[in-house]
């Protein structure tokens, strides 16, 4: 063997050089052709030799039912008995060594994209492929790559490309580009790199795109086994592989050889003159040696280039080839010795050492190759008929999830795929006679023929091409279409080894290889002399040595691996359904987390206003005890328990604040029972008429202390003392507690009033249904001063509570029994107005002398107004009582008589005459009848968890409930009344003309955002570049590009509802009567909310491709992303989680949930007021949001990004209005003036900046650095514009409002030495500054919510002094607040508003919400004093102020209702609210009420806080 390679290498190279002159042969096959460069190239289109046989005449395929089924077609042509060997005995390795030569200029195995199926319906039954006969077996077949600018139109029909060269230039050898060559080379000597051993190439390490499918027998996948070639599918079968492996020998050994003789030679030169020769030595073995073997037919002699030739592949020859060497793929070939000794083959499973083909595919197993190569150039191949062995008919390997399919049936669909034209359109192309008759076609195989005819409806014109020619005798169509191309390609390749004009080779070199075949090669590349093979190794004849033992047969042979279906998501399901939950779950963690941060931060609020507390809270002295109890399932608390001298025990808080008062004057004998068990420190001392109190001690030395105490302080008051002891448990279950006595009262209540009113008794309670015991208690039960207290909502103390509990209590023993309430009851449910007046008059004549002196009725008058937190001074109630007195005619007295009281009522006898006693919680019915009531039946419902008593209110049931001061009844005119379906159209319109702004660009923005999710799922499911991303998962890439086109929209487009500055200035532009911007904050979360609901839609559509995606094979993934996935033949698509955590959309996908979670839970009311800080820090991740957008986007997946389009405006936009915020952040704001208010209340007056333009109403953020933290919160301006500087009423209701009360607090300030600085950003505009641009204007405040009419109060005054030109006429105020006392610095501004309005442009109404019902006893005379005092002094009893003061809830209805009768001549409202949602909405109920009606329009502006 050496000896012959040496001798070759030395005649064949007697003058090599150094450097290469001759021209190198491009690697991807370019400018072979100098005319037409791309000619055989990677990539160039198969040239067609008759027009397309396309169903359309363009791209699709001709099936079912035009052609028979493949797999019937299949069965009838291609089975048959295998074992018949060549008619001219062709050896097996002739056979592999055509697919060889074809996978040199043949590469049509790379799948078209988009990805396209002409998928192989099994009949039913078939006994390979559906032996349970369920008929719904599908084979799929992936239609080949095309050229993209083909398959348009019928003038250009599809053309499918190939994607090696269509040169014999060794493509298989080195590789179809220079990259390609470069990874297969080690560059050093000019060899090939190998493996271990240098015998056979090295495994692919991923460099070399390979092919790497499942073995169909074992399973087994990977590089393992997988040598880098050529050719990608060099490794598709052992037997291929040895033939790769042949020549990848042959190159190294011929490099050595050069190595030897020219030591000066580089790598390079080494390298190509070896690939030059054995290039040309494979063109000479093909050409003049292969192909005569194969075909039984001499090649003609070579006559020159030509160049006009075009050697293209036709997709004639595509088939032809491959069919025809098919037919002639034994079942397994011999592995043999050069001494004919056949060897032994691992897991042959049969008698023969063979290796099975159809357990051979893409096996990871190593043979010996010299003795797979040796086997085969002795053993003959099959028969060239029609027979396909079952290794290729039944068992070749699968695509996609099937390790099995067809190779005929496949090959009948990859012709039509295709487009071949049909047989005798072939036959008359090739100059053969078109078939007319069937039997002619194979007159051995008569009955098959029939069989296919039958197919084809006996119609020979419909016979297609494959089936046609394998049918053929000795195949002449295949033959002349095989010889046909290869002398085509040997013509015109410009490189041939014979054309002596391209300068390759001298003549004398072109003699010596077409000398060399291939027994030269394999005695060079194996351990075999040429001796022990046949001249000709792809011939066997007689006497030629090792013949084969007998011909094979599939039955000798091991059974074929069945076939078996992957489940891609085996395996995932429980995976993926958990990422699912832990999504959907990611809400409730944000939710988790947001509500423990609350917890914190409410503990931490509470910490600090202890602090607060516990620095004015006094020395508390009394007995200190760890613990009250109060009942099962509840806390105990700490208490100091005092001692005092008339008989009572003070329990008191840590404060000092008294708890209760437990009174034991009533008893002679005091009950205390001591726990005797568990260290003894329970002690409880029983009340008999109200609950018991139980203490626990810490242990029993202070419990024994106390107990002392207590023993001596009753013996000292002459209380006798029994002790007695008991188990903890038994002393706890004998304590009456808190929650018992509430339910006795509460039985106590219903029954009194069920008594007094005749209701139901079961609806009551009846008494039958409840233990004896638990009834006497009931009916035997005595009120203590602090219940009935309770009862009435006063406190214990109050002169109300003193004079009405003094006047109930007739036996006068310090508790109120069922009788003695019940006289009460009778003379206010049943009484007349006299009746009552007197009933007040015995209340308060102290002495009962029968005479009300002045002393007594500004008590009494005291202790009405004791429920406005004492609002008035005894100044000014002395100066009540006297005009009173004045203006009766009672000027000259000092008493009273009944009569004379009764007189100075007489103006308010309606009022007294529905006057009631007022008991806090439900009500009980009554009805009126002629101006007296009378009762009827009515229900008593109980409210579980109600206060310690049960607390009803009974009330007459008349129209004076629904009484209101009718402030305006000056003008008076007919309303027009309207049914309801003209109500409801008109609610319709007013609700139109006041939203109009509002629902255009709702609707506008609805419009823009439907329009951008259509247009994307449009284009997607019709429009788009074909990808077959849509024929994947068609509903869920509509889904998420569709809502992906409406996040970024909406993500980019909600900032410039955050332009605060922008807003602020175009609101006062002509946009404002288009645009509201007033509502940016509303339309902001809007705009948020739905874009969560498109995130999650998006979500949803990516779920659904993640699942598609996980069980969608490899070649149709390499199609959709092809910069992501290349198609190696592995087919197993990446797991779920992959998608999720390895891929950048994926990691930024679940990011921007987590990030959205976080944001929209933190962002929502409750924890926005629970955590401002919270939601400050977590609201400011949007930056981070849309930096993992556009990362998440960039990645380009499924589309280029696009969300730059929709974000570079708005975020200009927006970073502009910020850069102009941030200006102004950064300057610091002197804090001139700080004032701490009631109710707390913080004033704070400081500098105003140069240049600060606002407008009355408007508000701004403030941040103190002071307090740590940067964060800015939104205040309303209280100053007014002419000011010189600007002040805010900051009102501490959350931790960063109570600490800047505290920041500055006398105390911290005399620490700090100086006012903290604070930063100011704004001003901002709303609605309330457009209060003048109506003439009639209502400002409705609640609460801390009258800091805006504040500033516009002010404003006015300012205006009006000036006799500035005003377009409001009147200015209705109303202010609503628990007490006058809450917001006492607004008074003020009233005061000066009223002092300044000469003109009465302002009307100021307050309502004071803390009092009583409007008909209870001690409202009714306040009420009366209230209006005494208004009209004899022209100012408020409580405010001081001219304005109108009303007690409860303003009546907005009747108020507004009375502005349309005012005002006729105006036709829209104006209405500003501040404050609670709750009376905001009542606000916004009145004016869509009002708006029903064809009057004035009510135009509703409102803000929360």
């Amino acid at each position: 063997m050496h000896y012959f390679a040496a001798h070759h290498v030395g005649l064949s190279l007697p003058g090599a050089q150094k450097n290469i002159p001759w021209e190198v042969q491009r690697y991807d096959g370019w400018y072979n052709n100098l005319q037409h460069h791309s000619r055989g190239s990677v990539g160039s289109r198969f040239l067609r030799l008759l027009p397309a046989n396309y169903a359309d005449g363009v791209y699709q395929a001709l099936q079912e039912p035009h052609v028979p089924n493949a797999r019937q077609l299949s069965n009838t042509v291609a089975q048959g008995p295998s074992g018949l060997p060549s008619k001219r005995n062709t050896t097996v390795l002739a056979v592999f060594f055509g697919f060889h030569v074809l996978s040199d200029i043949l590469g049509t195995e790379k799948p078209g994209c988009p990805a396209e199926f002409l998928n192989i319906h099994i009949p039913e039954g078939d006994p390979v492929f559906d032996p349970a006969g369920t008929g719904d077996v599908v084979l799929p077949f992936q239609r080949i790559h095309w050229a993209l600018e083909t398959g348009q139109s019928p003038n250009s029909p599809r053309e499918q490309t190939n994607e090696v060269t269509g040169w014999l230039d060794g493509s298989s050898i080195y590789g179809p580009s220079h990259s390609w060559s470069d990874a297969l080379r080690n560059f050093s000597n000019g060899q090939l790199a190998s493996g271990p051993g240098g015998h056979v190439p090295r495994e692919t390490d991923g460099k070399v795109p390979m092919w790497k499918a499942l073995d169909p027998s074992t399973g087994q996948g990977g590089p393992r086994g997988i040598y880098d070639l050529g050719n990608a599918w060099g490794n598709e079968n052992l037997f291929l592989q040895a033939m790769s492996i042949a020549w990848f020998r042959y190159h190294n050994y011929l490099a050595s050889e050069l190595a030897k003789n020219h030591p000066s030679w580089s790598d390079e030169d080494i390298f190509q003159h070896a690939r030059k020769r054995v290039i040309a030595t494979f063109q000479s073995i093909v050409l003049y040696e292969w192909l005569p073997a194969l075909l039984g037919t001499p090649v003609q002699d070579y006559t020159g280039y030509q160049q006009h030739m075009d050697p293209s592949l036709s997709p004639e020859f595509v088939a032809a080839a491959r069919i025809f060497l098919a037919t002639m793929v034994p079942p397994g070939a011999y592995k043999r010795d050069p001494k004919c000794h056949l060897r032994n083959v691992s897991n042959s499973g049969g008698p023969f050492p063979v290796v099975r083909l159809c357990n051979s595919y893409w096996s990871r197993e190593q043979e010996d190759v010299d003795d797979l190569l040796l086997g085969m150039s002795s053993q003959i191949a099959e028969r060239e008929d029609s027979i396909v062995v079952e290794d290729l008919q039944d068992y070749w390997y699968g695509p996609l999830k099937y390790s099995r399919t067809d190779y005929v049936a496949s090959w009948l669909q990859r012709g039509r795929d295709l487009g071949l034209p049909t047989y005798n359109q072939a036959r008359e192309r090739f100059g053969l006679k078109p078939l007319q008759d069937w039997t002619k076609l194979d007159p051995h195989s008569q009955q098959k023929v029939l069989e296919v005819a039958a197919l084809y409806a006996n119609n020979t014109a419909r016979l297609e091409l494959i089936p046609g020619g394998m049918l053929e005798d000795d195949s002449p169509l295949f033959r002349t279409i095989i010889l046909d191309q290869f002398v085509r390609l040997r013509d015109g390749d410009r490189f041939w080894f014979e054309n002596i004009k391209n300068g390759l080779f001298t003549a004398k070199e072109v003699e010596e290889i077409r000398n060399t075949t291939f027994r030269d090669v394999l005695a060079a590349v194996t351990y075999s002399q040429q001796a022990e093979l046949q001249n000709s190794v792809f011939v066997w004849s007689n006497g030629d040595p090792c013949p084969q033992p007998q011909q094979l047969t599939a039955q000798l042979l091991a059974n074929c691996t069945p076939m078996t279906v992957l489940d891609y998501f085996e395996g995932s399901g429980a995976g993926f359904g958990i990422i699912i939950i832990v999504l959907c779950c990611l809400p409730l963690v944000s939710l988790f987390v947001a509500w423990i941060i609350a917890i914190l931060r409410e503990r931490d609020f509470k910490k600090l206003q202890k602090q607060k507390k516990a620095s004015v809270r006094r020395e508390v002295t009394g007995e200190a005890i760890q613990g009250e109890w109060h009942g099962p399932k509840t806390d105990s608390s700490l208490v100091y328990i005092q001692l005092q001298a008339d008989k009572v025990l003070k329990v008191l808080d840590g404060r000092g604040l008294v708890l209760r008062c437990v009174s034991l004057k009533a008893q002679q004998k005091v009950e205390v029972i001591l726990s005797s068990n568990k260290g003894n420190k329970a002690l409880l001392l029983k009340s008999p008429k109200e609950y018991d109190l139980v203490l626990f001690f810490s242990e029993e030395a202070e419990r024994s202390s106390f107990f002392g105490k207590l023993q001596d302080y009753l013996k000292t008051n002459c209380l006798e003392l029994h002790v007695s002891e008991m188990k903890e448990q038994s002393l706890l279950k004998r304590a009456v507690t808190q929650e018992q006595r509430r339910r006795i009262l509460e039985t106590f209540f219903r029954h009194l009033f069920a008594q007094m009113l005749d209701i139901d008794k079961t609806d009551a309670g009846e008494l039958n249904f409840e233990s004896s015991q638990k009834a006497k208690e009931s009916l035997t039960c005595e009120l203590s001063r602090a219940e009935f207290a309770e009862a009435l909502g006063l406190k214990a103390n109050s002169m109300f509570v003193d004079s009405m509990f003094s006047l109930a209590d007739k036996d006068g023993n310090g508790y109120i029994s069922f009788r003695e309430f019940l006289d009460i009851l009778v003379v206010f449910m049943k009484g007349s107005s006299e009746e009552k007046s007197k009933l007040m008059f015995r209340m308060y004549d102290i002495d009962e002398n029968g005479f009300l002196s002045k002393e007594e009725f500004l008590r009494m008058l005291r202790s009405f107004i004791e429920i406005s937190n004492n609002c008035l001074s005894r100044e000014q109630a002395e100066q009540v009582t006297e005009s009173m007195f004045q203006v009766s005619g009672f000027q000259d007295r000092d008493e009273l008589t009944w009569e004379d009281f009764h007189y100075m009522l007489r103006d308010h006898d309606n009022e007294l005459r529905l006057t009631q006693l007022c008991i806090k919680g439900q009500a009980v019915c009554s009805a009126v009848q002629g101006g007296r009531p009378k009762s009827r039946h009515c229900s008593l419902t109980h409210r579980p968890g109600g206060s310690c008593i049960l607390n009803l209110l009974f009330f007459f049931y008349t129209r004076a409930n629904q009484y209101q001061l009718h402030l305006y009844t000056e003008a008076q005119r007919k309303k027009y009344q309207q049914n309801r379906v003209q109500q409801k159209i008109q609610e319709f319109k007013r609700f139109i003309e006041n939203y109009r702004r509002h629902i255009v660009c709702v609707v506008l923005f609805s419009a823009i955002t439907t329009g951008l999710f259509v247009e994307r799922a449009y284009y997607y499911a019709f429009a788009s570049p074909s990808t077959g991303i849509t024929q994947t998962t068609f509903v869920g890439i509509i889904i998420s590009r569709g809502s992906a086109a409406c996040i970024s929209f909406m993500y980019s487009y909600i900032l410039l509802t955050m332009c605060r500055n922008l807003i602020t200035i175009l609101r006062e532009t002509f946009l404002n009567c288009y645009i509201p911007f007033d509502a940016a904050v509303d339309f902001h979360r809007w705009i948020a909310m739905a874009a969560l609901v498109f995130s999650v839609l998006h979500t949803a559509g990516h779920l659904v491709n993640v699942y598609i995606f996980s069980v969608t094979p490899l070649s149709v993934l390499s199609c959709l992303f092809s910069s992501v996935f290349m198609n190696d033949g592995s087919q197993l698509p990446q797991k779920y989680y992959w998608w999720f955590f390895q891929t950048i959309p994926g990691m930024t996908g679940v990011l921007l949930l987590i990030l959205l979670a976080v944001m929209y839970v933190f962002a929502t009311h409750h924890f926005r007021r629970v955590s401002f800080q919270a939601f400050w820090i977590t609201h400011h991740l949007y930056v981070l949001l849309y930096v993992l957008v556009i990362i998440h986007g960039s990645y380009a997946l499924i589309q280029q990004p696009r969300f730059h389009i929709y974000f570079i405006i708005p975020a200009l936009i927006y970073g502009a209005d910020k850069l102009l915020s941030l200006s102004r952040k950064k300057v610091e704001i002197s804090v001139l003036k700080a004032e701490l208010l009631p109710s707390g209340v913080t004033h704070l007056r400081f500098q105003r900046p140069q240049d600060f333009d606002y407008k009355s109403g408007q508000w701004v953020r403030i941040a103190c650095m002071a307090l740590g933290t940067s964060e800015y919160h939104p205040f309303t301006l209280t100053s007014a514009p002419h000011e010189d500087t600007l002040s805010l009423h900051i009102r501490a209701v959350g931790p960063w409002t109570t600490r800047l009360r505290e920041l500055y607090s006398p105390e911290s300030l005399a620490l700090i030495g100086k006012l903290p600085k604070l930063y100011l950003d704004g001003p901002f505009g709303e609605g309330h500054q457009e209060w003048h641009k109506f003439e009639v204007s209502v400002l409705v405040g609640g609460g801390i919510g009258v800091t805006p009419f504040a500033s516009i109060l002010k404003d006015l005054v300012f205006k009006s002094s000036i006799n500035s030109k005003l377009m409001c006429k009147k200015i209705y105020f109303i202010w609503v607040t628990r007490t006058q006392r809450q917001f006492e610095w607004l008074a003020d501004i009233i005061r000066e508003v009223e002092e300044a309005d000469r003109n009465e442009l302002v009307s100021v109404h307050i309502y004071i919400t803390q009092l009583a019902e409007k008909f209870d006893l001690r409202t009714t005379m306040l009420y009366i004093c209230e209006r005494h005092f208004q009209k004899v002094l022209n100012k408020s009893l409580f405010t001081g102020l001219r304005s109108i003061t009303h007690f409860g809830r303003p009546p907005f209805v009747p108020f507004f209702d009375s502005l349309q009768e005012v005002h006729p001549e105006v036709h829209k409202i104006g209405v500003f609210s501040c404050g609670p949602p709750g009376m905001t909405k009542s606000v916004e109920k009145a004016c869509q009420q009002l708006n029903k009606k064809d009057q004035a329009y009510f135009a509703h502006h409102y803000e929360n806080f």
